[in-house]
């Protein structure tokens, strides 16, 4: 590739990815491995190149260690970009890498040398901020219902109550990408904060005039691309879509989520000495009928969980690590509030409510990320404080 002009380059580009498309895992596996032998960076060179910037650290030798440094396969992914659709097929590779990271855990280094360059080109400058409604092209609405991954969207009616007036669907795209989304979020603009998910999934609900509304409940984000697993949009969007709302809804006062907790069943069964509450969740039909200490006690059990159950010094639960990285903060838990199949396995059909209030975004952000601190209401850490006592 070295050899060719930018329009023979293009031309091979295509080629060698055509070819990679062919592959089947075997032959994909052999080209990870060699991507991994042949195209990293070279070990002698760079403890060469740090040693002369140790004992010279002038620009010249800075210069000299980054460029060896760099993995050479970090070029050539540049240059197979230059293919028409190559960024799509970058982001192709970069999926089947990560779906084969368990069992060769030696290929993490090409993942992350494409997700060094994808979030480069993916950059929030790059992209493009849409409102989505029924009007939107039919294949964009396809994708909706193909990509949702929260709460799934069963067919076009449904759809289309999610697209009503008093709903909002904005999503993320990227010139490299024409008519696919890379994120979308979906919003219910209600009268007060949302402390269940059915009303705002159900294509029966009754339409409201936006106009009346006070608040913008964020109900469920969807990242589409799987091979873009990491590179970070979520922030960005929830913070220029509140801006939107700003302009367009000035009445709406409260930015906040209904969001899933996916990782507190996983947790609470590895709990000892609560036989009382998994005696109950032996019995998932029964859980809208718990007595209300359980209930309370599983309440105070969740809150624990979200503000002290970490992974070094960040929480365990996926959700909240997204949400209190953003800044929100952790607001209410809320009692069966997702009563599906789905949101009982995950966390007993318990939710939390994070609030975007955009005074306190930086100031939850930097403390979050400095020493890992869980911006959260007094009732929420009051429920956490009792179920350390019990």
């Amino acid at each position: 590739m070295s050899d060719q002009g930018a329009i023979g380059g293009a031309r091979l580009a295509a080629d060698i990815l055509g070819v990679f498309k062919t592959l089947d895992q075997p032959g994909r596996k052999a080209f990870f491995d060699l991507l991994v032998k042949d195209f990293s960076p070279n070990p002698d060179d760079v403890g060469r190149a740090a040693d002369a910037y140790r004992l010279d650290p002038s620009p010249a030798h800075l210069r000299d260690l980054q460029e060896v440094v760099e993995p050479p396969r970090q070029e050539l992914f540049r240059r197979l970009n230059m293919a028409p659709e190559g960024t799509r097929e970058l982001i192709e590779i970069r999926r089947q890498v990560l779906n084969e990271l368990d069992a060769n855990p030696h290929f993490e280094p090409i993942a992350a040398d494409l997700g060094h360059l994808l979030a480069s080109w993916f950059n929030s400058g790059f992209l493009t901020l849409e409102r989505i409604d029924w009007k939107s092209s039919a294949l964009v609405l396809e994708k909706l219902i193909a990509y949702e991954a929260v709460h799934q969207i069963h067919g076009w009616t449904d759809l289309r109550r999610r697209l009503e007036a008093d709903r909002r669907c904005y999503a993320f795209f990227h010139s490299a990408l024409p008519g696919e989304p890379l994120i979308f979020i979906e919003v219910a603009l209600t009268r007060g904060m949302s402390e269940r998910i059915p009303p705002l999934i159900d294509p029966e609900a009754p339409i409201t005039d936006p106009e009346l509304a006070d608040s913008a409940i964020f109900y469920s984000i969807t990242n589409c691309q799987q091979g873009l697993r990491g590179v970070r949009f979520g922030s960005s969007l929830i913070k220029q879509v509140v801006e939107d709302l700003k302009q367009s809804l000035p009445r709406i006062r409260l930015y906040a989520t209904l969001s899933p907790i996916p990782g507190f069943r996983k947790w609470l069964d590895q709990q000892a000495g609560h036989e009382d509450i998994q005696a109950m969740l032996a019995q998932p039909a029964e859980v809208d009928r718990w007595p209300e200490p359980l209930r309370q006690q599983l309440l105070n059990l969740c809150a624990s969980y979200l503000v002290n159950a970490k992974r070094a010094h960040e929480p365990l639960d996926s959700v909240a690590r997204f949400h209190l990285k953003n800044g929100a903060r952790l607001e209410q838990i809320n009692w069966m509030a997702d009563p599906s199949a789905r949101g009982v396995k995950q966390s007993v059909g318990l939710m939390a409510n994070y609030v975007y209030e955009l005074g306190q975004l930086q100031r939850n952000h930097e403390l979050y990320e400095r020493s890992g601190e869980v911006a959260s209401s007094r009732k929420v850490e009051r429920l956490a404080r009792q179920a350390i006592r019990n």
